[in-house]
C-alpha cells in the first residue's frame, strides 16, 4: 500500500486496523472505524459500504473511496483506481461496486482519501433519564460542538448492562447506584487541545444547566477513552452469550429513533425475553435492536418479522442501515427501495453477471424473469 496527498491505495485483503496503524505513522487516519476493525478487510468494508462510529464526521465510503479495482463475473478487470478527488468524466462506475455486496464484481484494490490524524481527541460519557433529553442533547451538541463533533452514540440501560455485566467493564458514572436510563458517548476530534476541551466543557455545563443530562464525565486520557469505547463496542459481542439473539440494523428518522424499542416492548409483552434493548449511531439515525431469548422460538420470530420492517417502511426508513441485505433481507428490499429502483438493479445484475455466479441469492433473489 502507498499514500499520496492523503490518499491511501491498498489491496482489498488489508485488515482495517492494520491500515489505521500504518496511517498513524504519517499522521493520517482511516475515515471509517468499526468495532470489528481487528478482523474485517477493507475490501469487505467497501463492498458492504460499512458505516461505523465516524460516519457523522467523515461520511460513508461512497464519499471517501476515490477509486477501486474490481473483477467482473467473466474475469475481466475493471480499473477505476483513480486517486483524484475531482474527476467528473462520464459514469462514476466505482459506485456500482461500493455497497453491492459482491454481487456485481469482486473488489481487489481501493483508493481512499484519509483525513489528518486529530491532534486532540476528547470523549464525554453522559447519563440521562429520558430519550427526549437524549434528542435535546444531540441538538445542543450539533450547535455547540459543530465542526469538532465526530461521534454521537446512544445506549439504553440494558445495552450498557451487557458490557458491564458480561465483561466486568466499569460504568464511568456512579452518581446513581442503579444507573441511568440512557447513556451518550460522544467524541470530538480537532487540532487545538485547549480550544476543544473548552468547547466540550462548555457544552456539558450547558447540558447540565438545562437539565438535559443527570451526570457526565470528560476525558482525553487515551486509556480512559479506550475504556469508554469498549463499553459501546462490546455490546454486540456480549449479547451473543445470552442465548438466541434477534438483531436488527435499521435506519429511521431521528425523532423516532427509540420508538421502535418501545413498540417492541409492548408487542413482546408476556414472552420470555431475556433482553430487549437498543443502541447505535444517533447522529445518523442508525439503531441496533437486539432481542435475546434463552433459545429460538418461532412464535417470537413471527411477532418480530415482518412487523419491525413494516414499521421501518412506514417511516420511510431503511431495513438495513449499514450491514447490507445479504441472504436474510432479500424479501424486504422492496420496503426500502422503489419498484423502479429494484427493476434497474435487476437489469444491472443481469448485464454484469448473467449466470448469477457472484454471491448468488444475495440482495436480489430470485432474479426477476420477464414473460415471453
Amino acid at each position: 500500500m502507498h499514500w499520496q496527498v492523503g490518499v491511501l491505495t491498498c489491496e482489498a485483503g488489508c485488515v482495517l486496523e492494520d491500515l489505521e496503524n500504518h496511517l498513524g505513522a504519517v499522521n493520517l487516519m482511516m475515515p471509517i472505524d468499526l468495532g470489528a476493525k481487528g478482523s474485517c478487510l477493507i475490501g469487505g468494508c467497501v463492498s458492504t459500504n460499512a458505516g461505523g462510529i465516524r460516519l457523522l464526521r467523515y461520511g460513508n465510503l461512497h464519499g471517501n473511496v476515490l477509486g477501486l479495482e474490481a473483477v467482473k463475473a467473466n474475469g475481466d478487470v475493471v480499473d477505476c483506481l483513480n486517486t483524484l478527488k475531482k474527476n467528473n468524466t462520464g459514469y462514476h462506475l466505482k459506485h456500482l461496486f461500493i455497497g453491492s455486496e459482491g454481487t456485481l464484481g469482486i473488489v481487489t484494490k481501493v483508493a481512499i482519501q484519509c483525513p489528518p490524524l486529530p491532534k486532540a481527541i476528547n470523549t464525554a460519557f453522559l447519563g440521562l433519564n429520558s430519550f427526549e433529553k437524549v434528542l435535546k442533547t444531540f441538538q445542543l451538541a450539533k450547535r455547540e460542538l459543530a465542526e469538532i463533533l465526530s461521534s454521537f452514540e446512544m445506549m439504553d440501560r440494558l445495552s450498557l448492562d451487557v458490557s458491564t455485566g458480561t465483561f466486568g467493564l466499569k460504568n464511568p458514572l456512579t452518581s446513581k447506584s442503579d444507573g441511568h436510563d440512557y447513556y451518550i458517548l460522544l467524541e470530538t476530534s480537532g487540532s487545538n487541545v485547549n480550544h476543544d476541551e473548552e468547547k466540550l466543557t462548555s457544552f456539558v455545563e450547558k447540558a447540565l444547566a438545562d437539565d438535559f443530562i443527570e451526570d457526565g464525565t470528560l476525558t482525553s486520557d487515551p486509556a480512559k477513552v479506550k475504556h469508554m469505547w469498549a463499553l459501546r463496542e462490546r455490546i454486540s459481542e456480549g449479547v451473543l452469550r445470552e442465548g438466541y439473539v434477534f438483531k436488527y440494523d435499521i435506519s429511521i428518522p431521528i425523532p423516532s429513533f427509540y420508538k421502535v424499542i418501545e413498540m417492541l416492548q409492548e408487542r413482546l409483552r408476556g414472552q420470555n425475553i431475556t433482553r430487549l434493548s437498543g443502541y447505535g449511531h444517533l447522529g445518523d439515525g442508525n439503531i441496533h435492536v437486539q432481542i435475546s431469548i434463552p433459545s429460538y422460538k418461532p412464535e417470537v420470530a413471527a411477532l418480530l418479522q415482518p412487523f419491525i420492517f413494516d414499521y421501518v417502511s412506514s417511516l420511510r426508513g431503511s431495513v438495513s442501515a449499514e450491514h447490507g441485505i445479504g441472504f436474510m433481507k432479500t424479501g424486504y428490499l422492496h420496503m426500502s427501495r422503489t419498484s423502479s429502483e429494484i427493476e434497474l438493479m435487476h437489469e444491472i445484475k443481469q448485464m454484469m453477471d448473467p449466470n448469477g455466479i457472484l454471491n448468488p441469492y444475495k440482495v436480489l433473489y430470485p432474479l426477476k424473469t420477464k414473460a415471453n
